[in-house]
């Protein structure tokens, strides 16, 4: 039941990226009990199962109502680790072949990371950039900072080219602290400028993970006649067969792909791709096994 609610076509349907959020961790927590092969860490998630004597002040019922299995919330206090989404907005990722453009399943993907994090007491921050830095909120843990997120989030559209430079130099000026940086994008530019342009973040000690979203039909195109392909970064134009699409184009986008990966691991970045029409759970599960494995 709740992997229904991690289905971007449901989520699309849910007004307000807040509900998105909170339908998503709160389906993806519920699903971590479940499931057998996971260790469920409670270290990470703020909630463990109700054993008879609990304080039933602290039951999450809106979890309840969904699973009806009784979780307790934890708190634990300041866990002092800063979280910093960067969320590509550029127009490219305006594309999308089926209910969910790649910017609003970027937009449910770093809402629900934000409320991941923030359910954890870290301080958590978003950069919104494309060839400029759009949007900055600073990590924080105080009272409001979830608001401040969302409204940021809700306000990202896609507008100009990407220029992964700015960003990622705002980013070491205004960030002392080691932490988590989140990177959200299509990453359509050239691998090793991508990597290369990234790396410095790992410098100060921070993990840093690349969630590479992209559309199935930019994975594996499926047409059945020759279209015209329009690069909503600079309005090229490029005939395509079948045939292209599914032998050239696939050649270069799974190479793009590889090398993105290789080049990402051998800096010690964690890589992950991401398919707009599957669940978002497999996103969370990658930052929950890099939260797990380093802190």
């Amino acid at each position: 039941m709740h992997h229904r609610f991690l289905e971007p076509t449901i989520l699309a349907g849910i007004s307000g990226l807040e509900l998105v959020a909170k339908t998503v961790v709160d389906g993806f927590i519920s699903g971590l009990h479940r499931s057998p092969d996971f260790g469920f860490s409670q270290e990470f998630a703020e909630y463990r199962q109700y054993v008879p004597g609990d304080d039933l002040r602290y039951v999450d019922w809106n979890v309840f109502a969904r699973t009806e299995r009784a979780y307790l919330k934890r708190y634990r206090g300041e866990t002092n680790t800063f979280v910093t989404l960067l969320l590509d907005a550029s127009k490219s990722m305006a594309f999308g072949s089926h209910a969910v453009p790649k910017m609003d399943y970027a937009r449910y993907l770093a809402a629900s990371l934000c409320y991941l994090a923030s359910q954890q007491r870290d301080a958590v921050g978003l950069i919104v950039f494309d060839d400029e830095v759009r949007n900055y909120v600073r990590p924080s843990s105080r009272q409001g900072q979830m608001a401040r997120l969302l409204h940021a989030l809700e306000k990202a559209e896609p507008a100009a080219r990407t220029d992964y430079a700015k960003p990622f130099l705002h980013f070491q000026q205004f960030h002392v602290r080691r932490g988590v940086a989140l990177v959200i994008s299509d990453f359509y530019a050239d691998p090793e400028t991508v990597v290369k342009t990234i790396e410095p973040l790992r410098m100060r000690g921070n993990e840093v993970v690349m969630f590479h979203v992209l559309d199935p039909e930019e994975i594996a195109p499926r047409f059945g006649e020759p279209v015209i392909l329009i690069d909503l970064e600079t309005g090229d134009e490029l005939e395509v067969t079948p045939d292209y699409a599914t032998h050239e184009y696939r050649k270069k986008i799974d190479s793009h792909v590889e090398a993105l990966r290789t080049k990402a691991q051998s800096s010690g970045i964690d890589y992950y791709l991401v398919n707009t029409a599957q669940p978002l759970d497999a996103a969370l599960r990658e930052y929950f096994r890099i939260r797990q494995k380093r802190f």
